[in-house]
């Protein structure tokens, strides 16, 4: 049975995103952050990304869910669950990446508007509605640390033309003016544990953290198995989830090391091109 509830499904058809509340408990959310924190493999994968000011975001991302406190997190049956009710799919479910975001005070660079569909787009999958994100809140994200901001309802606009904002994809910033005149902006602050998770056409962004705390967060992206990409090199995306019980988080010994497929920058095909894509 799902841990959604109708009314959650409903609010994601209509809106495009939800929040769920204490989605990881305490110890789940404390056991993420500190491998995020201490994990030297993760933390040499990183990839340094330049917002439009030369500020800097940091992430480490990877395909291939493995046998560790990450893999066990976006493999979890409450995870998959909540994927599979949102997915407009009757196909097995698939990981497409995770990347742990890394925004660190003072430092962390912004994320320009864009829709994940405006780089996925890039790696030719076919079908939006059969993408979908789901962000775990590491630490607390609220405006003063540039939590994500959301232009509520605005994956119904379909997918926006999007080219380089420094070196990340922005979206035409015509359309996106004109969807904040149409539709309401939100600010998704979250709670360590809660979960915010939205469609791949939903316009969202956020601010460089300027405050005295930092801002951590696992996204992990996810398609059906019928949602083919014609220029990902990648397999996670076609390869249907093994489920682990909830209880494999906790259980994870902590001595181990987070061992995944890392994306290189050179790699990543919405990185390969310059201009606006029509």
């Amino acid at each position: 049975m799902s841990n959604l509830s109708q009314t959650q499904v409903e609010d994601f058809h209509r809106d495009g995103f939800i929040v769920i509340k204490n989605f990881c408990s305490a110890e789940e959310t404390q056991k993420l952050y500190n491998t995020a924190t201490g994990d030297q493999n993760l933390i040499n994968n990183a990839l340094d990304l330049n917002d439009q000011t030369g500020k800097k975001t940091k992430l480490s991302l990877w395909f291939k869910p493995g046998n560790d406190v990450f893999g066990y997190l976006t493999r979890s049956k409450k995870v998959v669950e909540a994927v599979t009710d949102l997915l407009d799919s009757d196909a097995p479910v698939c990981h497409f990446h995770s990347k742990l975001m890394q925004k660190e005070p003072k430092v962390g660079g912004a994320w320009e508007w864009h829709q994940d569909y405006g780089y996925w787009y890039k790696n030719q999958f076919m079908f939006p509605d059969q993408l979908i994100s789901i962000m775990v809140a590491l630490t607390p994200a609220n405006k003063a640390n540039g939590c994500l901001q959301v232009i509520k309802g605005s994956h119904k606009l379909g997918r926006i033309n999007h080219g380089f904002a420094g070196e990340q994809v922005g979206a035409d910033m015509v359309m996106v003016e004109n969807a904040l005149k149409t539709m309401e902006l939100v600010y998704s602050e979250l709670e360590a544990g809660d979960a915010l998770i939205f469609h791949s056409n939903l316009l969202h962004r956020s601010e460089a953290n300027l405050s005295d705390h930092p801002r951590w967060s696992i996204i992990s992206c996810y398609c059906s198995q019928s949602n083919l990409a014609y220029n990902e090199t990648s397999t996670s995306w076609k390869t249907p989830v093994e489920i682990v019980p909830n209880e494999a988080i906790l259980n994870w010994e902590s001595e181990a090391t987070v061992d995944a497929d890392f994306l290189k920058k050179e790699n990543d095909p919405a990185l390969k091109s310059t201009g606006w894509e029509g």
